[in-house]
């Protein structure tokens, strides 16, 4: 997973739907990337109070009046605990553990104190762990230790989990992130400690019929969502039958195999077919130097940084 910033509009269907099974629905919250102000004395400035947990109902909608820039974040809301303490999370296939800030994260750790923190000590359901754990992410990292407690998702409520409570944010990525924490949704082998993954822990406690989630990632400015979350099947009226379904070829990451991919201008990249990654949680899209520069100039990117690259509604990045 690498954090911010790029526009995404996926649908990720990884399995076929069960018959009759019951969707679980999880608004997502598109955010401007200049909507919100860094202020040393009160955190975050948020633009709209944000929505409370509760039970999915179909057409059940998050709105945030936004400006359409980049469409950099797609998150949802979480809770851990009992009572539940709600926090905002990106959820990635491209790696496998839930974190959140934590109560007694190290005092030099700004990203701690700019956004919602877990207090342990105000959930009945608390079980201690105490295993140390570390995650490098593509950009960003941090350490802390892993505990268990209740996770409240899309209504869903009662599932026990293992997360991480991050102690040390040293990354700055994070103090600017307009989430709190990330859900993981890869699969177990990428899991930092051998932490069964959330919606692992799910399935296995009978709370989902299959392993089945999808994603709606809105990119239309006018819109009133930002997308949506679907566990246990996917939603209809984002996409037009038939689906397409393509084989995992690595159970790690959500790896497909590319035949080729056709650029408007007459382009073609990997030619040869190549290896792709359905990643929900990154910015950026990665590939071959030379192809993405060849990219880059088919549709004007402007280069940056390390070989990033931009335009007016996409961001490129070379491996």
């Amino acid at each position: 997973m690498s954090l911010p910033p790029l526009p995404l509009l996926l649908l990720l269907l990884l399995t076929s739907e069960p018959a009759g099974a019951t969707l679980i629905r999880i608004p997502l919250r598109r955010v401007h990337a200049g909507l919100r102000t860094l202020n040393p004395l009160r955190a975050w400035e948020k633009s709209a109070e944000p929505p409370r947990l509760g039970a999915p109902s179909p057409g059940d909608k998050t709105f945030v009046p936004l400006s359409n820039y980049l469409n950099v974040q797609y998150y949802g809301e979480i809770g851990l605990g009992t009572p539940p303490q709600n926090f905002f999370v990106i959820f990635d296939t491209g790696s496998s553990n839930l974190w959140v800030p934590s109560a007694r994260c190290h005092f030099l750790s700004l990203p701690c104190w700019l956004h919602h923190r877990y207090h342990s000590k105000a959930s009945s359901s608390f079980h201690s762990n105490g295993t140390k754990f570390a995650i490098q992410y593509g950009t960003g990292r941090l350490n802390g230790i892993l505990s268990e407690d209740k996770l409240t998702i899309g209504g869903l409520t009662g599932a026990s989990v293992i997360f991480g409570e991050a102690l040390w944010e040293p990354s700055l990525v994070f103090a600017f992130a307009h989430f709190d924490g990330i859900l993981g949704l890869g699969f177990p082998v990428l899991a930092v400690g051998g932490v069964r993954p959330p919606l692992d822990s799910l399935v296995d406690q009978g709370l989902l019929d299959k392993p089945v989630f999808s994603f709606y990632l809105n990119r239309d400015p006018e819109a009133a969502d930002g997308g949506e979350l679907v566990l246990g099947g996917s939603d209809p009226a984002h996409y037009i039958p038939p689906l397409t379904f393509v084989p995992v070829t690595v159970p790690a990451y959500w790896q497909v195999h590319v035949e080729r991919v056709h650029v408007g201008t007459g382009l073609t990249l990997c030619a040869q077919g190549c290896a792709a990654i359905l990643d929900t949680g990154t910015s950026l899209i990665t590939g071959p130097t030379e192809e993405i520069r060849a990219l880059q100039a088919a549709i004007g990117g402007i280069p940056l940084l390390m070989g990033e690259g931009c335009t007016r509604d996409i961001w490129k990045f070379p491996g």
